[in-house]
């Protein structure tokens, strides 16, 4: 969908402790060959905070960046993959105690990796048909033992721990939203199912999870060729949609916010179809970091915005994709980076 008057008001990202490489081959967490096949340099980890409390100290440096009261807030969003630190609970109803203290509706999205900007597109609806309020979103993941292994539930891939938040606004903000897109495709749901029976409570067949063998038992059964291909199907369509709507071509993008998969993914996903190079993406940073679940375009506007190389006018895209399947993609006209963004 196009947008005419709807911005990022601000982004924001929080973390507790930055563990580089060197730390987690000292530890014994990851091995050499696992490290240097992903690229990453460095990992987020939680030194105790629960991934609720780390989504709200972004909010709170969201809402602080943005200079939105939280009694402007309409809505807020937590987006989340993994578990929240308590059972039958409401975690995005503890983030707006303890970040806005109103009573808008706050609601959870479980859509996996692209929860965040799954976020963004039902906020960009109710934000625009409403009388001028704001929407505040925000992720929060912790991927510890015994449940994942950061390294290696998902090879290929590094999870790091955080919490990222948006502030979604009408008529000021410094990255305009031009247009918006989501595509999913449910007959891959079975990628992160396997061949696995239904169960009766959490990690019932497994520990820790292993989304390698869940993909592998779907590639068995349905063919590689058959499951790349509706991929790159889903992809396409989301970035065609988002393009077409924001009146651009791949061309007139200067920037990239991807999401933070290791080098060989986002080598083969984004950057060699598009064309791109590394420098006009955020894997650069990312790295830095690893993937934050639902929170890798929030962090990586963030990132964008306090990295100063950015001009007025230029064009941003973020792309979002998670289990499912689905994939997001938006468009921004970038702005004025207002101060404190760092």
């Amino acid at each position: 969908m196009r947008y005419d008057d709807l911005f990022i008001a601000a982004a924001a990202l929080h973390t507790e402790h930055i563990s580089p490489v060197s730390a987690e081959l000292r530890e014994g967490r990851c091995d050499e060959r696992t490290a240097e096949r992903s690229g990453i340099t460095s990992v987020a980890v939680s030194t105790g905070s629960a991934a609720p409390e780390l989504a709200v100290g972004a909010a709170r440096t969201a809402l602080r960046r943005s200079g939105v009261h939280p009694d402007e807030v309409d809505l807020l969003l937590h987006a989340t993959v993994q578990y929240q630190g308590h059972d039958l609970w409401a975690p995005a109803s503890y983030v707006q105690r303890h970040a806005l203290g109103n009573r808008c509706p706050a609601v959870e999205i479980r859509q996996l990796s692209n929860g965040g900007m799954a976020a963004l597109e039902l906020a960009a609806g109710v934000v625009a048909g409403g009388s001028g309020g704001a929407a505040l979103l925000t992720t929060g993941d912790v991927f510890g033992a015994p449940g994942f292994d950061r390294w290696n539930s998902d090879p290929g891939t590094v999870y790091g721990d955080a919490g990222t938040a948006l502030v979604l606004a009408r008529g000021r903000g410094f990255a305009r939203l031009r247009a918006l897109a989501t595509v999913s495709d449910p007959d891959l749901e079975g990628m992160h199912r396997g061949a696995d029976p239904f169960g009766r409570m959490p990690f019932s067949q497994r520990t820790p999870i292993d989304l390698g063998l869940l993909q592998r038992a779907f590639v068995d059964e349905h063919g590689r060729s058959y499951s790349v291909a509706r991929i790159t199907a889903g992809q396409d369509d989301a970035l065609k949609r988002a393009l077409t709507e924001a009146d651009c071509t791949l061309d007139d993008v200067a920037w990239f916010v991807l999401p933070h998969f290791g080098r060989g993914r986002l080598r083969s996903t984004f950057l060699r179809r598009w064309g791109i190079e590394e420098e006009r993406t955020t894997w650069p940073w990312g790295r830095t970091v690893g993937h934050l679940g639902a929170g890798d375009q929030f962090a990586g506007l963030a990132a964008l915005a306090a990295s100063g190389r950015t001009r007025p006018g230029e064009r941003c895209l973020v792309f979002g994709v998670g289990a499912g399947f689905t994939w997001s993609c938006a468009v921004l006209e970038l702005g004025e980076t207002p101060a404190g963004s760092g």
